[in-house]
């Protein structure tokens, strides 16, 4: 079939009669370049490997028609976008309608009236070749968007790898000035993460604890006791029972804690969602239930969820370690004495998933021992 080079558009005709491909060349070679193509299954194959700008497609062809060629074109990705003018001696409208319908941008009956398709077929390039530009750009545009969004996150990755090692490197200076606790910190955010996540069965607390919530939990608990980088060792490292006055002071590490982050959430310029959960943790922790705890004496549900969790972790890893001022509780102790604190020292929902969990919760502790 003839194929004449150029830079100019080109159109793929496709026709099984050789009279009426030398027609279509003789008229259109001027403006454009035109390939041939005598049967449907090589039309396809032209337009598979060369993507012209423009099909012109006869219907009635042996073995496969123009219908069943322009179906499979649209089919194909690699040529769904190419126009396609149906050219024909049949003028039935049924016959256009199901043309249109299958992807054909127009209809030409035979005979042509060569300024008629002229006329089309420069129209419907230059809507193709405006159509090429656009696709051209929204690539260009997706490109860039990929290309950006990318860089987005690698940088938030980057900058959750520093708040990373910022976070921990507070966590390990306030581990070394309390060298006892050993693995507490790791223990106590497992348990918190194990008591929310069973927690949430409970149709009042499935709202307030999904995935996200429960991940800041897990990644904030192990600030609870930051602000004891603020008590001296003489009272921090005591060995024995606490005087009133060295309890009083003990207990300012909350405020201490609490103050601590939110100045680091101060630096932010920010509200940082898992510094918040952190300072809830921090300040009351050690609040309970019947208003009767420290620092502010809120009871019941105004002490925050996240406190009231880590009241119930931070107590049960404390009785069943070693302290320098007393010895381990046994796992079973610690359960009994946990149990007599509901509704006074602790949220009565929480003991209660607590004691469905606690031998969940000793083979934490039993894990991350000391």
């Amino acid at each position: 079939m003839f194929d004449v080079s150029s830079s100019k558009p080109t159109l793929l005709v496709i026709d099984d009669i050789p009279e009426n491909l030398t027609l279509m060349y003789q008229l259109l070679k001027d403006e454009y370049k035109i390939k041939g193509a005598n049967s449907g299954l090589k039309g396809i194959s032209i337009a598979e490997s060369t993507s012209p700008d423009l099909i012109l497609l006869d219907i009635m062809m042996p073995d496969m028609d123009g219908f069943a060629v322009c179906e499979q074109l649209k089919a194909n990705p690699t040529t769904a976008h190419i126009p396609v003018i149906f050219l024909t001696a049949k003028s039935e409208q049924l016959d256009e309608y199901k043309g249109l319908k299958l992807g054909a941008v127009d209809y030409i009956t035979k005979p042509i009236h060569p300024d008629i398709v002229k006329a089309r077929v420069r129209a419907h390039v230059s809507l193709k070749l405006a159509h090429d530009i656009l696709r051209g750009e929204k690539a260009s545009l997706e490109n860039e968007v990929a290309r950006r969004t990318q860089e987005l996150v690698r940088q938030r990755e980057e900058l959750h790898t520093i708040q990373d090692v910022a976070f921990y490197a507070m966590v390990s200076l306030a581990e070394t000035r309390d060298n006892e606790t050993g693995n507490h910190i790791r223990r106590t955010q497992t348990y918190i993460k194990l008591l929310a996540e069973n927690l949430r069965n409970n149709p009042h607390y499935a709202l307030q604890l999904d995935d996200r919530t429960i991940d800041l939990l897990y990644k904030s608990a192990p600030l609870h006791d930051i602000g004891k980088i603020g008590i001296s060792d003489t009272i921090l490292l005591k060995q024995g029972k606490l005087t009133e006055d060295e309890f009083e002071i003990m207990k300012t590490h909350t405020t201490i804690g609490y103050e601590a982050i939110q100045k680091a959430e101060l630096v932010t310029g920010k509200s940082i969602e898992f510094l918040r959960y952190a300072k809830d943790i921090a300040y009351a922790h050690h609040e309970h239930w019947d208003g009767r705890g420290y620092p502010l004496g809120l009871a019941g549900n105004d002490i925050p969820l996240a406190a009231r969790l880590m009241a119930i972790a931070d107590v049960y890893d404390a009785l069943i370690s070693r302290r320098v001022y007393k010895p381990a509780f046994t796992h079973r102790d610690a359960v009994q004495l946990i149990w007599e604190g509901r509704g006074t020292h602790f949220d009565p929902d929480i003991v209660d998933v607590f004691m469905a969990i606690n031998e969940e919760l000793y083979a934490v502790a039993l894990r991350y021992a000391n």
